[in-house]
């Protein structure tokens, strides 16, 4: 059994002020979290690094698709940290040329990479291949308490079939697993992330709108569980023991890349960007915060949507954020420094809290940012 972190540096100053003004800012305004990948390690799913480890080694993967891996993976020579997501998208992008080239009826219509040539249909295997392999590696058996946990100290007291909190909460999920639906699932709570029907279902954003939802799910880069049909640009949810003709094996996901801006224009993508959008900009006498977790601000999209938010909101959103680094940086940094929104972001960094004109730095790791710290924290833990 894992020995839960240590809490007791959070009840000194100002750390312990820094959790009570959480819980207070938590208490008295609309409630929205952003989640990324380190959301799901704690359910045994992998970050970044091994999923672009397991995926390169796939055996989804045929010749050409590894040959072409190795050259874009090249391309990344000196680039910190590049993973299976860079080379995906680089792909998708040279793939968006072909496209085009293709379209205009150019004569060179081919992409070059390393030494050979490749046409817009060997690209594309090679992306759909690619999905599928990342795909192989999130659908495994996982570890759900931390996540019901989570749900548990947001939503309860459960009463079934009806929201429990009096209010609402919406997830903006960057992960492609479904560890959140499965876990609200388990625990009762009325929720809807876009799709009618059950284990098998469509595409029917009516759903976010129905009364007595006690949370909202937005995949805004897709789900590992959604498919697309030949004749439908939306997402079917099939149950994994259906074998369906029809279907195209290809799974619909959005990786960090120019052509999002494109990609995102087609629905359900621009639907569920639009309620986002909707969600960071509460209405005149209203506010919201919305907590940040197990995300690296590495998707300029996404960091893109939040700057604008912070600054179109009126000072009606504050962003509180759990971050792994020690001290703000990049985004962070920028808008800690910046006086037009810095008191409207709460950055509980690695090794200190930073707000405002407030920046309270330590030599200890305060460990407030793993998913399952966070879940205590909300728990009521000290």
């Amino acid at each position: 059994m894992t020995v839960p972190d240590d809490f007791s540096v959070l009840h000194e100053k100002p750390f312990a002020d820094a959790v009570a003004k959480f819980e207070e800012l938590f208490a008295q305004n609309g409630r929205a979290f952003l989640m990324g990948a380190g959301c799901s390690k704690c359910a045994g799913l992998p970050l970044t690094a091994a999923l672009t480890e397991k995926s390169l080694s796939s055996t989804k993967l045929d010749d050409t698709t590894k040959k072409i891996l190795v050259a874009l993976r090249d391309l990344f020579k000196g680039a910190d940290d590049a993973n299976i997501e860079d080379y995906l998208s680089e792909l998708i992008d040279l793939l968006a040329i072909a496209d085009r080239r293709t379209s205009r009826g150019a004569t060179q219509k081919n992409i070059t990479l390393g030494e050979s040539s490749y046409s817009d249909a060997l690209l594309r295997t090679a992306a759909d291949q690619i999905k599928r392999a990342i795909a192989e590696v999130i659908e495994q058996k996982v570890l759900i308490e931390t996540h019901r946990n989570f749900v548990r100290a947001l939503h309860s007291p459960l009463r079934p079939g009806r929201p429990t909190s009096g209010q609402r909460v919406d997830y903006l999920v960057l992960n492609y697993d479904t560890v959140l639906e499965d876990a609200l699932a388990l625990e009762r709570v009325p929720f809807a992330d876009g799709l009618d029907g059950g284990v098998t279902g469509w595409w029917s954003p009516q759903t976010f709108d129905r009364d007595g939802l006690a949370a909202r799910v937005f995949k805004l880069h897709g789900s590992i569980n959604w498919c697309d049909f030949p004749d439908d640009p939306l997402p079917r949810r099939l149950g994994s023991s259906l074998q369906i003709t029809a279907a195209n094996d290809r799974r619909i996901l959005i990786w960090p890349a120019s052509t999002k801006y494109r990609e995102a224009q087609l629905d359900p993508y621009a639907q569920l960007m639009e309620r986002a959008r909707r969600v960071l900009r509460p209405s005149l006498g209203s506010q919201c915060v919305l907590v940040v977790c197990g995300y690296r601000f590495s998707d300029a999209h996404i960091n893109l949507e939040l700057d604008r938010a912070l600054r179109e909101s009126g000072g009606r959103l504050t962003i509180v954020v759990f971050t792994s680094d020690n001290e703000p940086s990049g985004q962070l940094a920028t808008w800690h420094k910046d006086g037009a929104v810095t008191e409207q972001v709460l950055v509980f960094a690695n090794r200190g809290f930073f707000h405002g004109t407030l920046s309270a730095p330590t030599t200890t790791d305060l460990l407030w940012w793993k998913f399952e710290n966070i879940t205590r924290l909300l728990g009521g833990e000290r």
